[in-house]
């Protein structure tokens, strides 16, 4: 469907006109979050992001069917077989599982110490609002207790889980979070721990790139310094749901770079602020690069 703005478009109904373009249930595969929705009960969507989450590194297909290989060795409730299944038999379950670095071992490791925060505290939602009320009104602080939480289970999780407190930008950690506490056609919600106003950007490649065509960051890597300026200017356009954006502008980067990048590169160093008109002339070229 031809998306159509009006000549005086601010920069935010252009990402909105974007927004509405991606964000939709038909543009989600083959991103890992479809393994979500695919799950009613809250417990194994909980658990399914998790897993989704910590295995979104690397190429989109091998993502996917590395998850759903992860996820058929759990069976039709994966919540279920974890809390049903001792840490040997975890290790059993993912003999031979193998997803670029991460091991199959180390994978149970992540079961194991998420099954040990559900027998404590009921859910992993419930778990992150208890940290919460350590750290109110700080949620990455909240963020790094619940990961030494799901860490505590004996032999490490390798690279599954990101540490908050030695400046990683913690992308799959808040791809999860954007997971669980947005709702719309691509993110299932269910959480109420947070609001969309306290979530962060998960910053891959693409949204680092993106954030640095704007003028959000500076920073020369994609770190966690790079992920809070990025979210603030994505606040400064949407204050009570700063991540909004984050799948369709990846999307759109992955299947129309050359369009995305007409887009934004000649307004790197003149972007209009947010807010401000985009000139006629820009708003032409936008037009006829992101219309269908």
């Amino acid at each position: 469907m031809e998306q159509v703005l009006p000549v005086s478009a601010t920069l935010r109904e252009l990402l909105d006109a974007i927004y509405e373009r991606f964000n939709r249930w038909e543009c989600v595969a083959p991103d890992p979050v479809e393994f979500v929705h695919r799950y009613e009960d809250r417990r194994d969507r909980e658990l399914v992001a998790l897993v989704a989450s910590s295995l979104a590194f690397g190429r989109v297909r091998q993502i996917h069917a590395s998850v759903q290989a992860a996820l058929d060795r759990l069976g039709p409730s994966p919540w279920e077989t974890v809390c049903g299944s001792e840490r040997r038999e975890l290790e059993r379950r993912f003999d031979g599982f193998v997803h670029r670095f991460c091991s199959g071992v180390q994978l149970a490791s992540l079961l194991s110490g998420a099954r040990r925060v559900m027998e404590d505290f009921g859910s992993l939602e419930s778990c992150f609002a208890f940290h919460m009320r350590r750290h109110p009104g700080s949620p990455v602080s909240a963020l790094q207790d619940f990961v030494a939480g799901l860490g505590a289970s004996g032999a490490g999780c390798g690279m599954l889980l990101a540490a908050p407190k030695k400046g990683s930008a913690c992308k799959r950690l808040h791809l999860f979070l954007r997971w669980m506490v947005r709702r719309d056609e691509v993110d299932p919600g269910g959480w109420t721990v947070l609001s969309p106003a306290e979530l962060t950007v998960p910053l891959d490649t693409h949204m680092y790139r993106i954030g640095r065509f704007l003028g959000f960051t500076r920073r020369n890597q994609a770190d966690g310094c790079a992920a809070r300026e990025v979210t603030r200017g994505f606040r400064g356009i949407r204050p009570e749901d700063p991540v909004r954006y984050d799948f369709a502008l990846a999307k759109f980067a992955m299947t129309e770079g050359a369009a995305l990048r007409k887009l934004l590169e000649p307004h790197l160093r003149s972007l209009p602020a947010v807010g401000a008109p985009l000139p006629p002339a820009h708003l032409s070229r936008v037009l006829s690069d992101t219309t269908t």
